[in-house]
């Protein structure tokens, strides 16, 4: 029994996860009343600059890549929000993670932000949880700002002083923060605890997507996983060997749901040619430079 199928059953219904089939039930949750959070600082995204290196702009409402995370988006909105989100823990939260460096995880969770900030009524928090090698603030413009880490560090700090409201009225960013030496361990705390519970059960309504590290490349990724509802798992489909993807799978075997996005896919491709079909991939992405 492969490993998505272990996470499936244990969700008590095995089913393939792809476009296709996105529903995966299992136990009832109450969801919580509407509350958006308060921030105290915004930022304006330079939306040219980040059309030019080939992510979602604000005007890309009918590009290739608008339809493509479209797709990708739909099967997450799903789980975290229709009937199948019953029963799955945490299901509006989202991990955008790899299996080694370079593989667009990022370029991906940026515009999966993006694209469900165009939601008319989905509100979306993108937290760049890459403690050890941000990104997700240079690619957006951000200069330097308290994050994620100071907001572990100090028990005074609250949402408000780490939240960066943007020009995507739906749209809330909260930046990685300074580098530091035990972040694994700030992630892992009993405050970051308490922080990803706040996000699911007070703000039930929002998105939160975190920008991970790769799975095989720093411990902090693994800590993440343990924290979320949903983990998507971004794969390169050019240079991305299976053993690899694989080894980050056993990463993710008490993870309930996992879907995988097939990224840098040629059109004439198809999964079996890569060996991973047996995981459910969806073939989501199409080729592109970004590959953070």
């Amino acid at each position: 029994m492969d490993i998505l199928e272990k996470a499936l059953e244990k969700s008590g219904q095995v089913e393939q996860t792809s476009i296709d089939n996105p529903v995966i039930k299992t136990q009832p949750k109450p969801k919580l009343a509407r509350s958006v959070p308060a921030t105290k600082s915004s930022v304006t995204i330079d939306w040219e600059k980040l059309a030019d290196e080939g992510y979602l702009s604000n005007m890309q409402g009918n590009s290739s890549l608008a339809e493509q995370y479209r797709m990708i988006k739909r099967p997450l909105l799903t789980n975290a929000f229709s009937k199948a989100s019953e029963g799955i823990e945490k299901s509006n939260l989202i991990l955008v993670t790899s299996s080694i460096p370079a593989e667009g995880k990022t370029f991906s969770a940026i515009n999966l932000a993006i694209s469900i900030a165009n939601e008319r009524d989905k509100e979306v928090l993108l937290i760049d949880a890459d403690v050890a090698k941000p990104t997700l603030a240079k690619r957006l413009g951000i200069t330097e700002s308290p994050g994620l880490i100071e907001y572990l560090e100090d028990d005074s700090l609250e949402f408000s002083d780490i939240s960066l409201s943007t020009d995507i009225a739906n749209l809330q960013i909260i930046p990685a923060g300074k580098r530091h030496t035990f972040s694994t361990e700030l992630l892992s705390s009993n405050r970051m605890l308490d922080f990803v519970e706040q996000l699911s059960e007070r703000y039930s309504d929002r998105v939160v997507i975190f920008d991970s590290p790769p799975l095989l490349a720093a411990t902090e990724a693994e800590v993440l996983a343990a924290l979320v509802g949903q983990v998507v798992l971004v794969v390169s489909a050019e240079t991305t060997m299976q053993n690899t993807v694989k080894e980050a799978m056993k990463k993710l075997e008490d993870c309930d749901v996992v879907l995988g996005l097939l990224n840098k896919v040629q059109h004439e491709h198809r999964m079996s040619y890569y060996g991973y079909g047996g995981y459910g991939y969806g073939q989501y992405g199409q080729q592109h430079e970004a590959e953070e």
